[in-house]
């Protein structure tokens, strides 16, 4: 009697992925790191067991609040008004990393105060006798430099002096 035997084998293997946040394996969506294990028919007619070694790295989001008095230069780019401006970067695990800047910028703005005077006027300290315009630079409620303005009149008074002579009756 004579035997002829074939003996198949199983097959075995670990696959190592690194995802980032999730990864679809089969069908099945893993948001976790783990190890998950499939096992398949091989064409011999024996079970196959693959096993994945899953590493999830997360991405990152940060939200950052941002004021300034002046244009704003960030991430190479300048701002010149106030928004709500996003940038894309890799952090150390290699995932997307969002960061969301919410952007106030107060202008440098002036005011011009127009002002009638007879002889002299007193603005922010400083007597004026001589129509003009002036300026000052003041610090806003907001911390930034604010250049106000005087457009200042002055209209000297005039005195006459009247000799009246009268005889009786004026």
């Amino acid at each position: 009697v004579s035997l002829n035997l074939t003996i198949n084998s199983s097959y075995n293997s670990t696959i190592p992925i690194s995802a980032c946040d999730s990864y679809n394996w089969d069908g099945v969506t893993y948001d976790s790191s783990g190890l998950y294990t499939n096992i398949y028919t091989g064409i011999n007619g024996c079970d196959s067991i693959v096993t994945l070694d899953l590493t999830i790295n997360s991405s990152d989001s940060l939200y950052v609040s941002y004021f300034s008095c002046d244009p704003y230069t960030w991430n190479g780019n300048t701002y010149t008004q106030s928004g709500i401006y996003t940038s894309i970067f890799t952090n150390v695990n290699g995932c997307d990393s969002i960061v969301i800047l919410d952007l106030t910028i107060e202008s440098n703005f002036g005011t011009t105060s127009y002002m009638t005077s007879c002889d002299s006027y007193t603005w922010l300290g400083n007597t004026y006798f001589v129509s003009g315009l002036y300026d000052s630079l003041l610090t806003n409620v907001n911390g930034c430099d604010s250049l106000v303005y005087l457009n200042l009149t002055i209209n000297n008074s005039t005195s006459n002096n009247l000799n009246i002579l009268s005889c009786d009756n004026y």
